[in-house]
C-alpha cells in the first residue's frame, strides 16, 4: 500500500524579507560638491563673445574674444572631438578638447575608455609657449565604489612629484564616504595630506563635507521647486587661518528662457547674473555684476554666445 501522507520539506517564506538594495556608484571625488557649485554665478568681467561651430556630429569648435577693462584681453580657439563610446547616460568616449590662445598657451585634456569600468584622463597645459604642468588619471568605477589615483607633474631629475589618490564608497542609497590622500615630493622635501569626506543625499537636498589637516569644506544643496535651487557654502583653511562662508541661488524662468544666479559671501562679495535665451535664434546673453564692499570694488560683464 502507498503512503498517502508524503512528508515534504519546510519550504523558505519570503514573506516579510527585503530584497537587497544595489548602491549606486558614488560618482567622482572632484564633484562631490557639484550640486552647490553649479548655483553660484561664475565671475564676468568686460565683453566676451563667443562663437560655437558644429562642424559634425563628432567635432565642435569655439573663437572666444573677450575684451577687458581691468585684466588682458585676449582670442581663444578651442577645438573639441567627441567620440561615440556611451558607457553612461551622460559621458562619452575618448573626449579630446583643446585651447589655444593668442600667446601661445595650450591646455589640452584628453579622456579615454580604457575597459568597461576603468578611465583615464591626461591634462597638458603651457604657458607663454614654455611647459607648465601634465598630469595623469586613472580611475576605476565599480558597483558601489569609485578609486582614483593621479600623477602630476612627474620630474625624475628634480626628484619632484604630486600622487594624489581618492577613493569613494556607497555605505546606503544616500550616504557615501571616502577619502584623498595627497602625497608630494620637490627638492628632497616630502608629506602627505589626508582629507576624509562624506556626502549625504536626500531627495530634494544634499549635504557634503570634506575635513582634514589643511582644513574643511562643507556644502548644503536644497532644490525648492523646478524654478529655485539654494546652496550655501563654508571653507576654512588651517594654513592661512582663514574661514569664509557663502550663499547662492538659482532661479529659473522656463516660460521667459531666463535663468538668474545671485550669490553673497562673508568678506561681503555680492554678484549676479542674468542668462537670457533667444530662441528660435542660437543666441544666448548674459550679464553680471559682482561689487565687493570691503575693497570697494566693483567690476561687470556682457557675454554673446553663439551657437
Amino acid at each position: 500500500m502507498g503512503n498517502f501522507f508524503t512528508h515534504h520539506p519546510p519550504q523558505p517564506s519570503w514573506r516579510g524579507r527585503r530584497r537587497p538594495t544595489l548602491l549606486p556608484n558614488p560618482g567622482s571625488f572632484d564633484e562631490l560638491h557639484k550640486s552647490c557649485k553649479e548655483v553660484f554665478p561664475q565671475q564676468m568681467e568686460g565683453v566676451k563673445v563667443i562663437i560655437n561651430k558644429y562642424l559634425s556630429s563628432h567635432f565642435q569648435v569655439s573663437h572666444h574674444f573677450h575684451m577687458s577693462s581691468i585684466g588682458q584681453s585676449g582670442y581663444h580657439f578651442n577645438a573639441k572631438y567627441i567620440g561615440d563610446q556611451l558607457p553612461g547616460s551622460s559621458e562619452t568616449f575618448p573626449l579630446l578638447t583643446g585651447d589655444l590662445d593668442n600667446s601661445g598657451s595650450l591646455n589640452s585634456q584628453a579622456h579615454c575608455l580604457l575597459a568597461e569600468r576603468i578611465r583615464s584622463k591626461a591634462v597638458f597645459q603651457t604657458h607663454h609657449s614654455k611647459f607648465l604642468t601634465w598630469q595623469i588619471d586613472v580611475e576605476y568605477r565599480g558597483d558601489n565604489s569609485t578609486g582614483t589615483l593621479t600623477l602630476g607633474n612627474p620630474d625624475i631629475i628634480n626628484d619632484s612629484m604630486i600622487l594624489v589618490t581618492h577613493f569613494l564608497q556607497s555605505i546606503t542609497p544616500r550616504l557615501v564616504l571616502g577619502g584623498e590622500l595627497v602625497y608630494h615630493q620637490r627638492m628632497g622635501e616630502e608629506g602627505a595630506i589626508l582629507t576624509l569626506a562624506g556626502k549625504y543625499s536626500a531627495d530634494n537636498w544634499v549635504t557634503t563635507l570634506n575635513i582634514g589637516y589643511g582644513g574643511a569644506h562643507a556644502s548644503y544643496y536644497h532644490k525648492a521647486n523646478e524654478q529655485i535651487q539654494v546652496g550655501v557654502e563654508f571653507e576654512a583653511n588651517t594654513r592661512l587661518q582663514e574661514t569664509s562662508f557663502a550663499f547662492g541661488y538659482h532661479l529659473t524662468i522656463p516660460k521667459a528662457n531666463v535663468v538668474f544666479k545671485g550669490s553673497v559671501d562673508s568678506s561681503w562679495c555680492v554678484g549676479a547674473v542674468l542668462e537670457k535665451r533667444l530662441p528660435p535664434l542660437p543666441v544666448t546673453l548674459a550679464l553680471g555684476a559682482f561689487m565687493n564692499h570691503w575693497k570697494n570694488k566693483f567690476h561687470c560683464g556682457f557675454n554673446i554666445m553663439v551657437g
